[in-house]
């Protein structure tokens, strides 16, 4: 993909500033969520730069250059994203634009030709996960290179699921050209990090809202 970051993620996953942050969030995502807090909530949560439950387009944008991508990567990917997701992803109450997305309900945007790694509730399924890697990971064990995430994408598709299928390719070449290694190589562990959002995290510790950076001084 045009105007990818080229940095390793294994470094970057070092940044202890990046791992209080997160733990910092997940706490007021659970008190917002309550026990409805899922990995796919925190997932989405990273994109919600002001903290306020819902992701705007800029936002998207915003999030996508501070991960490293160029202008054009981002003005599509935004558009792709809130574009796909807004209308779906909105209480029967809500007055934004349909361009937002409510992380709220995130899980109403759950895709189809997916590895089924996330349920329909948004939560985290890690014998779905698992299998990823024992089906295609056949060249190097626990990673996937480029080839074997083609594999994965083909044998995922749904017939028909055009949708579908362009959302789970968008995704998965995202988070190679995010995560892969020197090498080539998509590590199980890199790939487990996005489910919850930890790799976004550490890849942009400083994508934070001046609420946020208070939050993390006050803890």
């Amino acid at each position: 993909m045009g105007g990818a970051p080229r940095r390793s993620a294994m470094a970057a996953a070092t940044a202890p500033s990046s791992l209080l942050l997160l733990a910092v969030l997940f706490v007021g995502w659970a008190a917002e969520y309550g026990d409805g807090a899922t990995e796919l909530h925190m997932h989405a949560a990273f994109f919600d730069r002001n903290g306020d439950g819902v992701v705007t387009p800029s936002e998207t944008y915003g999030a996508f250059r501070a991960l490293g991508f160029g202008f054009s990567v981002s003005t599509s990917s935004a558009a792709f994203i809130n574009g796909a997701l807004g209308s779906k992803c909105r209480p029967e109450n809500a007055t934004l634009s349909k361009l937002d997305i409510y992380i709220e309900d995130i899980q109403n945007g759950k895709h189809g030709s997916d590895t089924g790694s996330y349920d329909a509730e948004g939560r985290f399924v890690p014998e779905k996960f698992e299998e990823i890697f024992a089906k295609h990971a056949k060249t190097v064990p626990d990673a996937l290179t480029s080839d074997e995430i083609d594999q994965l994408l083909q044998a995922n598709r749904q017939p028909g699921d055009y949708s579908g299928w362009a959302a789970a390719e968008g995704e998965w070449k995202t988070l190679y050209s995010l995560g892969k290694d020197k090498d080539g190589l998509l590590h199980k562990d890199v790939v487990r990090s996005v489910y919850d959002g930890s790799l976004f995290h550490k890849l942009a510790p400083n994508w934070n809202s001046p609420e946020k950076e208070k939050l993390i001084r006050e803890n």
